[in-house]
């Protein structure tokens, strides 16, 4: 049972998410805390890419926890803050981008290419089942000299 226990344990400490934000940078007002990390986790690692800044280690990730942080405790809300973050690196920045004129083709680019690939798809069906119908008829030609063989047995 404590063999059971022991490795439950293991799995869960591994399996855990483990969080780059060292305890100098949180702050002591848990609401404020609350919020830097909801919004951290939907800022991008300018160095790692794929990962938020809440989970990079990346010195640059350290930076703009901090700064967030700073912006929080100077009174800004949180969408004042995300707009400055994007107005000092650009939308790069959010994990999601939005949605506008100039990210359009992000966000409706893979639904384009898949109902292209649909219609593809079926007219490349629809070629080949016609073309396999009109190979298989014979012409009047290929019809009499059936017969003829036919006849001739």
């Amino acid at each position: 049972m404590r063999k059971l226990f022991t490795i439950l344990m293991l799995v869960l400490t591994i399996t855990s998410p483990v969080l780059a934000v060292e305890p100098d940078e949180m702050l002591k007002d848990p609401a404020l805390e609350a919020r830097a990390r909801n919004l951290s986790e939907n800022l991008r690692c300018l160095v790692c890419q794929n990962q938020s800044i809440d989970d990079s280690n990346a010195p640059l990730a350290k930076d703009l926890r901090i700064l967030l942080r700073e912006r929080l405790v100077a009174g800004d809300t949180d969408e004042e803050v995300v707009n400055y973050l994007v107005g000092r690196f650009g939308e790069f920045v959010l994990l999601k981008p939005l949605f506008t004129g100039h990210t359009l083709i992000l966000w409706l680019g893979p639904f384009a290419v898949l109902l292209l690939g649909i219609f593809a798809l079926f007219r490349f069906r629809k070629k080949s089942t016609h073309k396999a119908a009109t190979e298989d008829e014979l012409s009047d030609d290929e019809k009499q000299k059936l017969a003829q063989l036919l006849d001739g047995k």
